[in-house]
């Protein structure tokens, strides 16, 4: 059988056929193991999992689905649930538990021993997104009065333990990280040298109450794999790593991408998010949208006698809004994307708008050209005229609103994915039919 043959692998665990299925993924490495349990029944979950070898079901634990850890913590017996929280890294067993139910996480804490237990009860202190909730104790410190052949001994005796021993810290009497050395530095220093006489004093860190996100940027801009946490008094706390960072980004992503098209972030994949869960993380959007969109109803029958007299304008409703929403939805996208790399500051959002004022500008003299010509030919040389200022107007406003809602929704401390296609569609929409029986009005009624 292939080792990557999931949907074989699949097959045997829905054919109840567990030996089976455990002597064919024996020499799987932990990663693609878990890959079918995303492809299996959440019922079948326990059965499978406890065919493999404990050690196997150690090494796969972490690479499950949140929601296949909770069900198999739930359902294994103490003794199994001690031995896979005993095994994983403090980051992973504080992750797994701190997305439990609170009323749910102490019956696991109380499984750890003294030692994981205050490593766990640490890490949960801190924010969900924060970086402290990421970050790992397991790292390799060194004091800078050490000789280079003491510090070079010490990661020899403690370094198994680290997650990442490509960069050692080094830190006073104090705790306090004082600076970062690669380990090859280390490795080919003269070993009677002291520790500080090879530091430059130069380290980038994070705070342990930064965002998340924070943490994905600084590891892009610096190419390093990973970076210490500090508090305020500048004691090293611990070190989050390129794998952590990894799911981060992805969750991140996730999230934005769920946000853009208006739905509330799921905790756990699709796969294993239910009906009723998926509905009600999109009803309240939709249901806040059609709010929204009655005003567009509203704006219409306040403007029936105008149609009315004039029943080609409402050839061109669908024309203009969709080409509002349709502008704003663009810039609202490069703006979010823009601050979120900060690539753009949020202090520049004057120069923004003046930019976008002048790309809108351009995309509404040009679509409007198109609708005047568009507007003569099905109607008349007024509708046309109507149609093209019309155009101009709503991509204008709509380009503006895209650019300038993120800021303001950044400096109200709203996460500014939330300004998504939907969003300012349905706010151009109502904007834009305003605009349009306004021009239609003024022009219409001096004829």
């Amino acid at each position: 059988m292939d080792t990557h043959d999931w949907a074989t692998a699949s097959a045997l665990i829905k054919q109840e056929h567990y030996s089976h299925f455990a002597r064919a993924v024996a020499k799987w490495r932990p990663e693609d193991v878990a890959e079918v349990f995303r492809h299996i029944p959440l019922r079948k979950s326990k059965e499978a999992f406890l065919a493999l070898a404990e050690q196997q079901r150690v090494e796969i634990f972490v690479h499950l689905d949140v929601k296949v850890q909770h069900k198999l913590l739930h359902s294994l017996s103490k003794k199994q649930d001690t031995s896979i929280l005993a095994h994983l890294s403090p980051d992973d067993r504080a992750h797994i538990i701190g997305s439990m139910p609170v009323w749910q996480r102490g019956k696991y804490l109380k499984l750890l021993n003294s030692e994981d237990l205050q490593e766990t009860r640490e890490l949960l202190k801190y924010p969900d997104e924060s970086v402290g909730r990421f970050m790992t104790p397991d790292f390799v410190a060194i004091k800078q009065s050490w000789t280079i052949r003491k510090a070079i001994a010490h990661i020899r005796e403690v370094g198994l333990d680290s997650e990442s021993l490509s960069v050692i810290y080094v830190t006073n009497t104090q705790g306090k990280l004082v600076d970062d050395i690669r380990l090859r530095h280390l490795i080919i220093s003269d070993p009677k040298k002291l520790v500080k006489d090879v530091m430059d004093g130069t380290y980038i860190s994070l705070h342990v109450y930064d965002d998340r996100e924070e943490a994905v940027r600084l590891m892009k801009k610096y190419d390093v794999f990973s970076l210490p946490v500090i508090n305020e008094e500048n004691t090293l706390l611990g070190i989050v790593t390129a794998d952590d960072v990894l799911d981060i980004q992805e969750a991140e992503a996730t999230e934005d991408f769920h946000k853009g098209a208006s739905i509330t972030p799921l905790k756990t994949s699709y796969r294993q998010t239910s009906i009723l869960s998926l509905y009600q993380r999109r009803i309240w959007w939709l249901a806040l949208l059609v709010g929204i969109n009655l005003i567009s109803s509203g704006v219409i029958e306040h403007f029936e006698e105008v149609l009315a007299s004039a029943i080609a304008l409402a050839f061109f409703i669908p024309l203009l809004i969709d080409s509002g929403g349709n502008t704003g939805s663009q810039s609202a996208t490069l703006m979010i994307r823009a601050l979120a790399t900060q690539d753009v500051k949020m202090h520049e959002w004057f120069r923004v708008f003046i930019k976008e004022l002048g790309i809108g500008a351009l995309l509404g003299v040009t679509l409007g050209l198109l609708t005047w010509g568009l507007g003569w030919f099905r109607a008349d040389g007024t509708i046309g005229i109507i149609v093209g200022l019309t155009m101009i107007s709503i991509v204008i406003v709509a380009n503006l609103l895209g650019a300038i809602l993120p800021f303001i929704l950044s400096k109200i401390k709203i996460d500014p994915a939330v300004a998504s296609a939907p969003l300012i569609t349905s706010i151009a929409d109502a904007v834009g039919l305003i605009i349009y029986f306004s021009i239609a009005v003024a022009i219409l009624g001096t004829i």
